[in-house]
């Protein structure tokens, strides 16, 4: 699937209309941009559309889920008695106009804001659009037909925004796996469907190079705190990793079901995982694959950032202790791991990693892997990319996924919904 789609380099813009999907979805407050990275990786398509001609240039994204967390908030203030000014709360969070001029800013252009996606005033903006105009379209999730699990009403959305461009362009990988009327259902009522730079780089590092032709040894990193929520990927990975290394909130589990040393005290424990954690053991361990789990751990008697800590061998935590980092012993179990890889998948915290006296070991995996030499290293989204942001290594990886969610899916071995609906070559 990586390099069997279309992308910006197969079609010409010259005279075109484009609809452009992008993930703008940056945190957001008070109306201030708080990190614009989004922003930043989708430059390169915008500017390569622009620059090879285009007539007119839409731009759509969601930002945050404003429906849902609106609600959210409405309850809280009611709760708590106070007063609730949900069109304010819109405009600091959720509406597109501050990500507007910043674009312009970033682009050295005026980008025009339409008030939403559909309407006959928006329809009249994009009409009226020539020699290489931008204009963006209000947040798409203040439409329901957006996120609708009906497909008749994702297409009513679907057709008007389709009417705004001859090509369609989809660089947003991070609501690849969603089938929206942005996402998904625009792209079959326009002629051609194509890939953005961004969604091209995506799928070639985690598609080709992590699920079907990785360069061996091929060593995966897997932490968070639940089994649950990574099971899918580490079934996946048994089929090609040579090492599979194995921390975070999730290693107590593993460690609950081994014979002797099993002791977690209050560490976190998926009870219903536990037959699952034993059928991975016994997998790894029939093909061949070097599973690594700590071998002593950083505990504490509370969850909190200053709480006392002392280090104990694994499976030997007493009751009223958790475990909150990988230990001195382990760091330097895992580092010689990683040292003889080819490729690198890593995704998820190896600790606590919200609390800087518990992120060391997280950002010791991320300063090996930017030691590494001549090897691919791909990160896959969430708190792994705050890790190597963090330890200032961020250039030195091959590839930092933009989806947490879209990369699991895809290494998990699931088509994306975005991607399917982009042409073949």
């Amino acid at each position: 699937m990586a390099l069997k789609k279309k992308t910006v380099k197969d079609v010409d813009f010259k005279g075109k209309r484009v609809i452009m999907r992008v993930d703008f979805n940056v945190p957001m407050d008070k109306g201030i941009i708080q990190d614009d990275t989004r922003m930043q990786a989708a430059l390169p398509t915008i500017k390569h559309v622009l620059e090879q001609g285009a007539k007119s240039l839409v731009l759509m994204s969601h930002l945050g889920d404003p429906k849902k967390e609106s609600a959210k908030m409405k309850e809280a203030a009611e709760k708590a008695g106070q007063p609730f000014d949900e069109q304010q709360y819109l405009a600091d969070k959720h509406k597109m106009a501050p990500l507007a001029k910043h674009l312009s800013t970033l682009l050295g252009k005026d980008v025009g804001l339409a008030p939403d996606c559909v309407s006959d005033e928006t329809q009249a903006m994009v009409a009226k659009l020539d020699n290489g105009a931008v204009l963006m379209l209000e947040n798409t999730r203040f439409h329901k037909e957006e996120t609708s699990k009906d497909a008749a009403e994702r297409e009513k959305m679907a057709k008007v925004i389709a009417t705004f461009g001859d090509i369609y362009v989809n660089d947003a990988f991070g609501t690849a796996h969603r089938a929206h009327a942005s996402t998904t259902t625009t792209a079959q009522f326009v002629p051609v469907a194509v890939a953005g730079f961004l969604m091209e780089k995506e799928l070639v590092f985690l598609q080709d190079k992590i699920v079907d032709n990785p360069e061996k040894p091929l060593v995966a990193i897997i932490g968070g705190a639940k089994i649950s929520s990574k099971l899918a990927v580490i079934e996946s990975l048994l089929d090609k990793v040579d090492c599979l290394i194995i921390g975070g909130g999730m290693s107590y589990t593993f460690r609950k079901v081994m014979v002797g040393n099993n002791k977690i005290g209050d560490s976190l424990f998926e009870e219903d995982m536990m037959d699952t954690a034993r059928k991975i053991l016994k997998t790894a361990e029939e093909k061949g694959i070097k599973l690594l789990l700590p071998d002593d751990n950083i505990v504490t008697q509370k969850f909190a950032p200053d709480a006392e800590s002392k280090q104990v061998t694994a499976g030997t935590i007493e009751d009223g202790w958790m475990g909150m980092d990988i230990g001195e012993q382990t760091r330097e179990k895992f580092k010689a791991a990683i040292k003889g890889a080819k490729t690198v998948f890593w995704n998820g915290p190896m600790g606590v990693f919200e609390f800087p006296r518990f992120a060391v070991g997280t950002q010791i995996i991320a300063t090996t892997l930017a030691e590494l030499d001549g090897a691919i290293t791909v990160i896959g989204g969430g708190d792994s990319v705050s890790a190597v942001k963090k330890a200032g290594v961020a250039s030195k990886m091959s590839h930092i996924s933009t989806g947490g969610g879209a990369s699991l899916e895809l290494v998990e071995g699931k088509e994306l919904p975005g991607v399917v609906a982009l042409n073949d070559k």
